[in-house]
């Protein structure tokens, strides 16, 4: 019997299964599809938060190694806008890195820590009960897990199961998205991208380097039928009746065809089992956000999960993946909206994004909205408190090493400058840190395993009441 089966070995499932191997739950991995897609490289980006999740996990160096750092300027609605000045994090690039390879970082991260990764099984089937959950493979294999969590994407076979509504818009426009090569010089191209961008069109025509350019652009006119794929002369078309050339586009890499549903599960848990990545929200693929929320869900569900399975998860621990990640998910959902409507040729839309590209000049308007895209803002709602308080903490310079070093093993920490605080009784869940040099603007503070500011403060008592919160029971002291 495993701790946990995860459905889907992408981005999401593979990060899950590492987070939840730090606290040694036994993970089964099940993939539907027999092997990793590898046919095609589309360039995903990681967001801040998400190298920061990365740099909390020892697995930055390897990201950056494969892949392309760009500005974060300009990812709201393609505004072409500078990285503004204050981002409160070591990071002010974006990571391009394609998405076969950022997922095989991942799952080969994971089976290192010891997950089980076995591919060509599909869920078909679950029960639960109080002590677990039976699960039904393609070709009649049964498993027994004490939980599972879905993260098989859009159309979530999981999700189905358990019946859990999935409520919001369904796909109105469909939109051509490729990467290739253009025969025409990248001035002229880049010439014609700002020209059309003062329509208020959605249009990218961007460059990934080695003479590659992402291109999104409108499908209208293109097949009804959206399980036929795009060809390189649809683009072209396409390219023409917008542009007016099709910058002799050949060579293509990758070429898809997406709509703009979107949609938000109604819950992220039924008993034993959970919903995370796509299989929890689908947006507009707007700012580039999916893989990341995706990652995020998994960090802050793992170590929780863990908890659960290892006996000293508080009462309402599990339950509070819900009650944080379904609020950020909605956030994000919103703000894909409003860049999707800001992409319309319709005066009204014009003229909101002539707007907002005028306020955009304003550095802390620039900063918001960049903060939100790549989800530094995020601040979940522990209660009344500074404003630190419930945000991740940005990577910091200690006397020995860096704040983000006393993560990587998906501990608690508890990091004191005022060297009088001790974390007695929870040594085996959480690390202290204390150090007066730490350059913090508060007497300590306690940090969860996916780095966010659970309390802040200085005496032992309110320290104690915060770990029982987050980290249970104390073991009995000797």
């Amino acid at each position: 019997m495993f701790d946990v089966v995860i459905a889907g070995c992408g981005p999401t499932g593979a990060m899950l299964a590492a987070e939840l191997r730090l606290h040694d739950v036994r993970v089964l991995v099940v993939e539907k599809e027999p092997e990793p897609v590898s046919s095609f490289v589309r360039i995903v980006s990681l967001h801040i938060r998400s190298l920061e999740i990365l740099a909390m996990r020892g697995l930055l160096d390897r990201f950056l190694e494969r892949g392309r750092q760009r500005p974060a300027g300009g990812s709201f609605a393609g505004i072409p806008k500078p990285t503004p000045e204050g981002l409160d994090s070591d990071f002010t690039s974006l990571l391009g890195i394609p998405q076969p390879v950022a997922e095989g970082l991942l799952r080969d991260q994971a089976v290192a820590l010891g997950a089980q990764v076995r591919p060509g099984r599909a869920v078909t089937g679950l029960e639960q009960d109080d002590e677990g959950v039976t699960i039904e493979l393609a070709g009649g294999e049964r498993l027994r897990s004490r939980y599972l969590v879905g993260c098989d994407g859009a159309r979530s076979t999981v999700r189905k199961l358990l019946g859990v509504g999935f409520p919001g818009e369904p796909s109105r426009n469909d939109t051509l998205m490729g990467e290739m090569a253009a025969a025409v010089p990248q001035e002229e191209i880049a010439a014609k991208v700002a020209e059309i961008h003062e329509t208020g069109k959605l249009f990218v025509f961007s460059p990934f380097g080695e003479g590659i350019y992402r291109v999104v652009i409108p499908a209208a006119g293109v097949s009804e039928d959206r399980a036929e794929p795009p060809t390189i002369e649809d683009f072209a078309r396409q390219l023409k009746a917008i542009a007016g050339t099709d910058f002799g586009v050949h060579s293509p890499r990758w070429l898809s065809r997406f709509g703009d549903a979107t949609r938000l599960a109604e819950r992220y848990r039924t008993g034993r089992v959970l919903l995370a990545g796509d299989a929890a929200h689908i947006h507009p693929p707007a700012g580039g956000q999916g893989l990341n929320l995706g990652i995020q869900d998994a960090v802050n569900l793992g170590w929780k999960l863990a908890a659960q399975i290892r006996g000293w998860a508080p009462g309402t621990l599990l339950d509070t993946y819900h009650s944080e990640r379904h609020p950020v998910a909605a956030d994000v959902l919103d703000n894909t909206r409003a860049q999707v409507a800001l992409a319309s040729g319709e005066p009204g839309a014009q003229a909101v994004r002539r707007l907002l590209t005028e306020l955009m000049d304003i550095n802390e308007v620039n900063r918001r909205l960049v903060e939100k895209i790549t989800a530094i803002g995020v601040r979940y709602d522990f209660g009344p408190g500074p404003d630190l308080l419930g945000r991740r903490l940005r990577d910091t310079d200690l006397a020995r090493g860096r704040v983000y070093d006393h993560l990587r093993g998906g501990r608690g920490l508890v990091l004191d400058r005022t060297g009088r605080l001790t974390a007695d009784g929870w040594t085996d869940r959480v690390s202290l840190v204390a150090d007066a040099t730490a350059a913090v603007d508060v007497p300590a503070l306690l940090l969860r395993p996916d780095g966010h500011v659970a309390w802040i403060g200085e005496h032992q008592q309110d320290l104690d009441d915060h770990l029982k919160r987050w980290f249970g029971e104390p073991v009995a002291r000797a």
